[in-house]
């Protein structure tokens, strides 16, 4: 099975492009990362107006997280239309450099501007650090902290670097090697400032580890492990977030065993873990299954989960497709005030829009998806 994991990439001095993606821009595409989805407003319709403009929607060179496999092709349960209830997105910071936000300035005159402008680029999203550029990560991961902490809000970032992430598959990138690896984490935790901060770290990274052997899923999870070590000495004000797949992959038990080796289990390392990046399982359902994965896990009864709501405000497919499904919605608008014990916040770390590699290039926003995302 094959798992998408494009990528987000900030612009500029946020976030970095894949050199895996070339240059060229679609009609229905966007520039750079970030920000994303909002809470449920009425139904529009499906497509605005007769003459909707064709406009070149900027396209960024960035790979965006894409939907992460289903290990059995499950349907998340029954997808609720209550499941995209409003939730204030209390102190999350939306970064200005986006994809959307390019998108929002360059079409005031789309049809689908509005909707777009207000359910998904007014509300906060992660920043994701896709590529490796040891000698710029510093300044922009601290271009989004001091951004974030300047208005006494908190930032999410996403490193994304791990050697042999996506497994060769569709973000197949990252660190040359491990010790490559370390040393981009050292410049990485360099730029999170003095802040709080939410770390997302490398989505796919345990969940994803069967594809390596023993030996190589050792020695990652050492690494990350030393990531968590590194990040939060840098910073004891960062909350440190390790890969727990999502509820239709690993079971709990075996996400948790996993987990613990990785370092998910130390204060040290870890405030708990995420679930459900790029992918559309229900909240309930990635609620219990990170309580299950929380419970198998150990550690200190302060250990907690964040959850990916970006699309999944009508549950997932029923036949398991990853890619960029018809019939996505927008989650819960992000918040650190879930009102659920053990659920730290709800997060947009897929950015709503922003293709898996089917509706556009991988990491491409489309606004076509977008409009499709806001208003089913």
């Amino acid at each position: 099975m094959v798992v998408a994991a494009s990528v987000v990439v900030a612009a500029g001095a946020v976030a970095g492009v894949l050199s895996a993606f070339d240059d060229k821009r679609a009609p229905d595409e966007a520039r750079p990362p970030e920000v994303s989805a909002s809470p449920r407003l009425a139904p529009l319709p499906a497509v605005p107006s007769p003459s909707a403009p064709a406009t070149t929607e900027s396209v960024s060179p960035s790979p965006s997280p894409s939907a992460r496999r289903t290990q059995s092709p499950t349907p998340s349960r029954t997808a609720k239309k209550t499941e995209r209830t409003s939730t204030a997105a209390g102190r999350l910071y939306r970064h200005p450099d986006s994809q959307v936000l390019d998108w929002v300035r360059s079409h005031s005159g789309d049809p689908r501007h509005a909707v777009i402008a207000s359910r998904i680029a007014e509300q906060p999203a992660a920043v994701w650090f896709a590529d490796y550029s040891p000698q710029t990560v510093t300044a922009r991961v601290a271009a989004v902290t001091s951004g974030g902490a300047a208005l006494g809000r908190v930032p999410v970032v996403v490193p994304y670097a791990v050697p042999g992430r996506d497994c060769g598959g569709h973000s197949q990138g990252g660190a040359p090697d491990l010790d490559a690896y370390d040393a981009w984490i050292d410049r990485f935790a360099a730029g999170l400032g003095s802040g709080e901060v939410i770390v997302v770290l490398e989505p796919d990274s345990v969940a994803q580890s069967a594809c390596l052997s023993a030996g190589e899923r050792a020695d990652r999870f050492a690494s990350l492990a030393r990531a968590g070590r590194v990040l939060k000495a840098a910073n004891p004000r960062a909350r440190v977030y390790f890969d727990a797949g999502h509820s239709g992959w690993n079971a709990p038990g075996r996400q948790a065993a996993w987990l613990r080796q990785a370092g998910a289990a130390s204060p040290e390392s870890s405030d708990g873990i995420f679930s459900n990046v790029s992918n559309f399982h229900t909240t309930a359902d990635e609620v219990a299954y990170d309580r299950r994965v929380l419970d198998a896990l150990g550690g200190p009864a302060g250990l907690g989960a964040v959850i990916d709501t970006s699309r999944n405000g009508n549950g997932a497919p029923a036949d398991g497709e990853w890619c960029d499904p018809a019939g996505r919605g927008l989650g819960r608008t992000p918040t650190l005030s879930t009102g659920e014990s053990r659920i730290d916040a709800y997060l947009w770390v897929k950015l709503p829009g922003e293709s898996d590699g089917c509706k556009g290039r991988p990491g491409t926003f489309t606004a076509s998806y977008a409009y499709d995302l806001a208003s089913s």
